[in-house]
């Protein structure tokens, strides 16, 4: 298990390009799986969904991308298939990764 870390570059406001870098909290790999893995206590505002979103939206390839939250909620896929899953659930759920 590893962090990660996304780089792209931003065109600042001045005009100049610069280098920027998001976390993403770990890098789980299994065989040749690869998992993303955000973790968040709540996720009570769209602004905190986009912080903890950020990163995970930066990764080109196709390896899923999963937010875990403290909440006890139901799971859910976004319209850019980031799941959200509540820790409980993650921790319990043999197949959490294959959702």
């Amino acid at each position: 298990m590893d962090v990660g870390v996304v780089e792209y570059y931003e065109t600042k406001a001045d005009g100049k390009r610069g280098k920027k870098q998001l976390e993403v909290d770990f890098v789980a790999t299994k065989g040749s799986e690869k998992y993303y893995i955000q973790s968040a206590f709540a996720l009570p505002t769209a602004d905190k969904v986009n912080q903890e979103q950020r990163g995970l939206l930066r990764i080109s390839d196709f390896f899923r991308k999963i937010v875990v939250v403290g909440d006890n909620i139901k799971v859910r896929r976004d319209e850019n298939g980031i799941i959200t899953i509540g820790l409980r659930n993650f921790l319990l759920d043999e197949n959490s990764l294959k959702l």
